[in-house]
């Protein structure tokens, strides 16, 4: 291995160390390949300055602001699953409230007072809605049965709103496929039609979160270090694929990769390469640790990082969404998020706090005039091939 890739492992390496200086004094929590922060713990944990100082830059917050939010996030992270199995059939979906700083939990009207009061009793607000989870959800699976004109951008359940939005590429709404189309979905369930700018695309144009990576002519972003390797986003490459690092050394080979329908990938390191659980913040903000993958809900912040516009923060839009790229290649479950992104963060770290959430797969705009990107989920893809989240434990 060349002295230049030494160094440059051996800097990843430290910055498990020197991460602790920027982020004050962290406990241990507990982690897992799919598992989160411990109860009460995660909430009183102090973030890291470098993610405060992103958020004060892309979402217009004081210090105080920033921190006190994630410190609400990562309560309402813990919060929502023991709600959904509170709610049960009654269940509507739920958000992060950024105006209160609290989760919101939909309810159907049938919901008894008990379950209501249950859920009030956790720590969350109660909204009453007209459809459950499960209705909403059946109707996007039977559109995602659909195939989908370019002019329709993607689709998701917004719980909020108690419907699924069907998003359509300003100036194709008179589009004779699209007017087919929304029709049909409209058959499905409860549905409403939102405008949007452009059309998604995939940021194809590289084991530190971040980085950049190549195979052949095609450079995209490393997403989190699992063991054995990392994960990355699937449209990058195809398994037997080989792969080079930053200094142009060879890495691995994608072992296993999936698009379109998923947007996934892993790749084994090899070659005196080694995984370390750090994300690069590119001087804009200090590197990460990365302490476990538990989901934030819709409406908490989160940043990402890759190898073109390095780092940017923004919200999450959307979960379990069904995207239609410009090239014709449908992605389901992805999450949508307010940040924005450019050809060669493809793969890149989206990560809210210390907490994992997923791999870049692709949006519209660039981090000049603003635009939306999604995430593939980091957990499913851990799920998908049995792979273990590398994550700092100290």
């Amino acid at each position: 291995m060349r002295r230049r890739r030494i160094t440059r492992a051996a800097l990843a390496a430290l910055l498990v160390l020197g991460g602790l200086s920027a982020a004050g004094t962290l406990p241990a929590a507990a982690t897992g390949s799919a598992g989160g922060p411990a109860g009460a713990s995660a909430a009183a944990r102090p973030a890291a300055d470098g993610i405060v100082t992103a958020m004060q830059r892309d979402l217009g917050l004081t210090r105080e602001q920033a921190a006190a939010r994630i410190a609400a996030e990562r309560a309402a992270e813990t919060l929502a699953p023991k709600v959904r199995r509170a709610a049960g059939d009654a269940y509507g979906g739920s958000w992060f409230d950024a105006a209160n700083g609290r989760l919101t939990v939909a309810l159907t009207p049938d919901a008894p007072e008990s379950v209501r009061t249950a859920v009030r009793a956790a720590g969350a607000d109660v909204r009453t809605v007209a459809h459950s989870a499960r209705q909403l959800d059946t109707a996007k699976a039977r559109i995602d049965r659909m195939p989908a004109p370019s002019g329709v951008s993607g689709w998701h359940v917004d719980p909020a709103a108690g419907t699924v939005v069907v998003d359509v590429v300003r100036g194709e709404r008179a589009d004779n496929d699209v007017r087919r189309f929304v029709a049909r979905a409209r058959t499905a369930g409860p549905v409403t039609v939102r405008t949007v700018t452009a059309a998604a695309r995939t940021f194809a144009a590289g084991t530190v979160g971040g980085d950049p990576y190549y195979t052949g002519n095609v450079r995209c972003s490393i997403g989190f270090s699992v063991y054995g390797g990392f994960v990355t986003a699937g449209h990058c490459g195809r398994p037997g694929a080989g792969v080079s690092g930053w200094d142009g050394s060879y890495i691995g080979t994608f072992q296993g990769s999936s698009f379109p329908d998923n947007d996934y990938a892993w790749v084994s390191v090899g070659s005196g390469w080694w995984t370390v659980p750090v994300v690069l913040g590119w001087g804009t903000v200090s590197d990460q640790l990365v302490r476990g993958s538990a989901v934030a809900p819709v409406g908490s912040s989160v940043c990402r990082s890759g190898s073109t516009s390095h780092w940017h923060c923004g919200t999450v839009l959307a979960q379990n969404e069904t995207v239609n790229y410009s090239d014709g290649s449908v992605v389901h479950e992805l999450t949508k998020t307010s940040v924005c992104a450019e050809p060669g963060d493809s793969g890149g770290s989206f990560i809210s706090g210390d907490q994992a959430q997923g791999v870049t797969s692709g949006g519209w705009g660039n981090c000049s005039g603003g635009g939306e990107t999604w995430f593939q989920p980091v957990n499913e893809i851990l799920n998908r091939y049995g792979l273990t989240l590398h994550t700092y434990t100290g």
